[in-house]
């Protein structure tokens, strides 16, 4: 009787185990959170922008035809970290969100990467910038999709002090991400013959560069270089204008310029800037048609970001994977792992892959603001200046601090 009833219980926890087995494997719903900027300097990079992308990822996945039941929900993270990592621990603890995209800010990028590993969630980073989110900061949970500070660094960095601009004077936005792009870029200088004269660090989504700009002009560097982005690029890039700086002598390095900030500064200010981008919608006819459709659904008709590209782009390759799994296992190391297995191919960055230490790898643009009269018309504003491939943009794996990496 008891060895009856003993086969009977442990038949009966057999089948149990395979029916959550089942159900697991079977399951097609995801819930993508879009974590962004809303209503401050970076809204117009990310933003709604972002949003729209994330649901055309969907769209054109073909998940639906296969079964799947995906929704897109946001929220703005208001550009500090407490606040972003709240929302996080919501998303994940209470509304079952399976993965976070965009999260621009890296301070913010930075504490959300935290909270996704201890939860075994999901983060593909677009917007925020820092090189550490696949160095010492790496973790199994995160992949870094479309550009950071190290190869900002050497993309930029590099081809301005080849040109003759070896001295510099940094205007660094004072936050982890301003940080990184002054200490990468200060490296590429240093290496590549030059020399730092100095820097000075300004209040996020401040309104005033007068005196910061004053310092720069008084250092007599060639390059002035803006740790910064988003608002405070375009409006450090007016100040300086205002203050004769280039017409002086100076040059202004924008290390971290989005079509966006160009946009909003107008060709007459922005022309002659060089900046590194992986993205831009007129490369082909791929983005091209991408970027009429994203245009389309936005109210002020602008053309999409690296930002917002990264975010479309990332989401497709988070589906291949989960379709490769043939269900959604709610298991974010094991659905990291399955995208960095699986080559990524998206109509926007082409071909590629994903390095253990998460970094996505495509090549790394270097453009120009084209002057008024080389426009052809509304947001033609770039044209090409030089290109590094995708194996020489990031960070080797040989300099990695990643845990990740194998040495």
């Amino acid at each position: 009787m008891k060895s009856s009833l003993f086969a009977r219980l442990l038949l009966g926890s057999a089948l149990a185990l395979a029916a959550a087995g089942a159900a697991n494997a079977d399951d097609k719903v995801i819930k993508i959170g879009v974590l962004t900027d809303l209503s401050g300097l970076y809204a117009d990079l990310g933003g709604q922008g972002s949003i729209e992308a994330a649901k055309m990822a969907v769209e054109d996945s073909g998940m639906a035809a296969k079964g799947w039941k995906m929704d897109v929900i946001s929220a703005d993270h208001q550009n500090k970290p407490d606040i972003g990592t709240n929302i996080a621990r919501q998303w994940i603890d209470v509304d079952k969100v399976d993965i976070l995209m965009d999260v621009l800010n890296s301070g913010v990028a930075l504490a959300v990467n935290n909270v996704v590993k201890e939860k075994n969630s999901i983060m593909i980073n677009s917007g925020a910038a820092s090189s550490d989110l696949t160095n010492a900061q790496c973790t199994p949970n995160t992949v870094h999709w479309t550009y950071d500070t190290y190869m900002l660094a050497h993309s930029t960095g590099q081809a301005l002090v080849k040109a003759g601009g070896d001295t510099w004077f940094f205007l660094t936005a004072d936050y982890a991400f301003g940080a990184a792009l002054e200490r990468d870029t200060t490296a590429v200088v240093t290496a590549s013959g030059g020399k730092v004269l100095g820097s000075v660090k300004h209040p996020l989504n401040t309104a005033d560069f007068s005196s910061f700009l004053l310092q720069a002009q008084a250092s007599r560097a060639k390059i002035i270089g803006l740790a910064n982005a988003g608002g405070d690029t375009t409006n450090s890039i007016k100040q300086a204008a205002e203050f004769g700086i280039v017409s002086g002598g100076q040059k202004l390095a924008g290390l971290l310029l989005f079509l966006t900030d160009v946009h909003s500064l107008g060709l007459k200010v922005a022309q002659g800037l060089n900046f590194t981008e992986t993205f831009y919608w007129d490369m082909n006819d791929q983005t091209r048609a991408f970027a009429k459709r994203f245009s389309e659904r936005m109210k002020s008709h602008a053309q999409p970001t690296m930002v917002q590209a990264g975010v479309y782009a990332g989401l497709l390759h988070y589906f291949k994977a989960l379709d490769a799994l043939g269900g959604n296992p709610h298991d974010g190391a094991k659905v990291v792992a399955k995208m960095k297995e699986l080559p990524t191919d998206d109509p926007l960055f082409g071909k590629g892959t994903i390095r253990a230490d998460g970094r996505k790898l495509h090549p790394a643009y270097l453009f120009e603001v084209k002057k008024p009269e080389e426009s052809k018309g509304p947001w033609d504003y770039y044209k090409l200046v030089g290109t590094t491939p995708a194996d020489q943009a990031f960070r080797p794996l040989a300099e990695s601090a990643c845990p990740l990496v194998k040495k």
